[in-house]
This record gives C-alpha cells, sequence and structure tokens, in this order.
C-alpha cells in the first residue's frame, strides 16, 4: 500500500508541476522586472519560454509530493489509524447490474 501512495503522489506531483509552471514561469518574469503586465511578461518570455525548466521542477515538485504522501500514509500506519473505506457500489448501479443478470 505505501508503494502504491509513493507512486500516486509523485504522479499528483508531475501533473502539479506541468499545470503550474507557465504561471510560475511568468510569475518570476514579473518579479525580476517589476511594473510589467502578465501579457508583456508572457510575450517576452514566449511559448517555449513559458515551459524552459520543466523536467527539473517535474523532479523536484514529484519527489517532494511523493514524499509527503509518503510521510502522511506512513504515520496512518504507524500510528494504526483508520483508513477510509472502500467507496461501495452505488445502489443504482447494483439494480442495474441484477436485472442485466
Amino acid at each position: 500500500q505505501l508503494a502504491v501512495t509513493l507512486v500516486a503522489g509523485y504522479i499528483a506531483g508531475v501533473f502539479c508541476a506541468i499545470e503550474s509552471h507557465p504561471a510560475d514561469s511568468i510569475e518570476s518574469k514579473l518579479n525580476a522586472n517589476p511594473g510589467g503586465g502578465v501579457v508583456s511578461a508572457a510575450k517576452e518570455l514566449g511559448l517555449a519560454g513559458c515551459w524552459k525548466g520543466l523536467g527539473p521542477r517535474i523532479i523536484m515538485i514529484g519527489t517532494l509530493t511523493a514524499l509527503q504522501w509518503f510521510i502522511y500514509d506512513s504515520v496512518k500506519v504507524a500510528f494504526r489509524l483508520p483508513r477510509p473505506p472502500p467507496p461501495e457500489m452505488p445502489e443504482s448501479l447494483k439494480r442495474k447490474l441484477a436485472a442485466a443478470q
């Protein structure tokens, strides 16, 4: 179970890094050149510039998120805290499957 948590955390971190990278690139450009606007910063960076440095960011954010999820789940296991029950099949789907058989 902890390995699944680690992998799921890494995948979540990769998606978070990809989704937030262009905005963070533009924000960094704005911090370097105060007084400029978002549109001018985006134009100055260009499409390729918005994605520059994504590889190291994926490694960093993916690893950090995976470790956070792993630590959280490990603590729950170590302290024998209850896990949520697995989701149950909705009654409507149970009836539909029963009718199909």
